[in-house]
C-alpha cells in the first residue's frame, strides 16, 4: 500500500464514531441542563450566567476519538453576567458548580479552566466575561488567574473551513492524523497551535502539481521547525518525523511500497 493510501485510510478512522457521539451529544445536553439549573438566579439577582456553548476542535470536526487521543476533550464556554472580579473568582464558580452537580466524577483545575471527566469524555469549562466594548474574555494564562485576554472563540472556525474547502478538503484529515502524531508523541505542540500552523501553511507547489494528503503532511512536516529554547523531547519528535518522512519519499521513489508502508506506520501507527 502507498503511503498516501495508508493515511488515507487511517484518516477515515480518526473520527468520533456514531456511538462516541451519541454519548458525547447526552452529555453535552446533560451539561447544558445543569448549567441552567444551577445558574438560574432569581427575580431579584438576575441570572449569573449569560450565555454558554461549546467551542474548540469538537465544533471544527478535527476532535479525535479516544482512542486516538486519551486526552481528547470538549472545551465548554461560560460567559458570566456580571464582570467586576478577577479570573479565580469565576473559576471557583465554576469549580462548586461541577462538584455540585458532578459529585462522582473526576474535577481538576487547569490552566485556566476547570475540567471535568467523565467515562466517555472530558469537559474543559472556560469561564468568560463581555469586554468594556463587547466581545468576550477569558483568563490569561500567565497573569495566575488575575487578569483577562480577549478571545474570539469560534473565529478560527471559518478560516480552517475555508482552508479546507480550498485545499480539496485535504486539510481537516490532514488536522487529525498531525494531532494523532502529536499525541503519540507526548503533545510536544499545543493542540489549537497545532492546527492554527497547519491553516497557516501554504504548500502553493503541493497543491498545484497535484497535491494528496500524503504530499500535503511530508510537506508540512519538512518544514516544522523547532523554536530556541524549546524542550528536547519536541526537537526529538521533530527530527524523528523529518527522518521517517525523507525515508519513506525515498522508499516510494524506488517503489518499494513495503518498506514505505513499515516505515509510515512507525511515524503513524495503525489503531488498535
Amino acid at each position: 500500500m502507498s503511503a498516501n493510501g495508508y493515511i488515507t485510510r487511517l484518516a477515515a478512522e480518526a473520527h468520533v464514531r456514531e456511538l462516541e457521539d451519541v454519548n458525547i451529544g447526552r452529555s453535552l445536553e446533560t451539561l447544558r441542563t445543569k448549567i441552567d439549573q444551577h445558574f438560574a438566579g432569581t427575580l431579584l439577582t438576575g441570572k449569573p450566567v449569560k450565555s454558554h456553548f461549546a467551542f474548540g476542535s469538537y465544533t471544527r470536526g478535527t476532535m479525535l476519538p479516544r482512542s486516538m487521543d486519551a486526552e481528547s476533550d470538549i472545551d465548554y464556554m461560560i460567559v458570566f453576567s456580571d464582570s467586576d472580579a478577577k479570573p479565580q473568582a469565576y473559576l471557583d464558580r465554576l469549580r462548586r458548580f461541577v462538584e455540585a452537580r458532578y459529585p462522582r466524577s473526576d474535577i481538576a483545575q487547569s490552566t485556566p479552566t476547570i475540567v471535568l471527566s467523565l467515562n466517555h469524555i472530558r469537559f474543559e469549562l472556560v469561564p468568560a466575561i463581555e469586554g468594556l466594548w463587547g466581545g468576550l474574555k477569558i483568563p490569561l494564562r500567565s497573569s495566575g488567574y488575575q487578569s483577562w485576554q480577549d478571545t474570539e472563540p469560534n473565529a478560527f472556525n471559518a478560516r480552517l473551513t475555508e482552508k479546507n474547502k480550498n485545499y480539496s478538503n485535504l486539510i481537516k484529515p490532514l488536522v487529525r492524523l498531525l494531532k494523532y502524531w502529536n499525541a503519540r508523541n507526548g503533545y510536544p505542540f499545543e493542540s489549537y497551535k497545532l492546527e492554527q500552523d497547519i491553516v497557516n501553511h501554504t504548500p502553493l507547489g503541493v497543491i498545484l502539481l497535484g497535491g494528496n494528503l500524503w504530499s500535503l503532511l511530508a510537506s508540512f512536516v519538512e518544514d516544522l521547525s523547532p523554536s530556541w529554547g524549546d524542550p528536547a523531547f519536541k526537537r526529538e519528535a521533530i527530527t524523528r518525523a523529518q527522518n521517517l518522512v525523507s525515508e519513506i519519499k525515498a522508499h516510494e521513489s524506488r517503489t518499494e511500497e513495503y518498506q514505505a508502508q513499515r516505515k509510515i506506520e512507525r511515524l503513524l501507527p495503525p489503531i488498535g
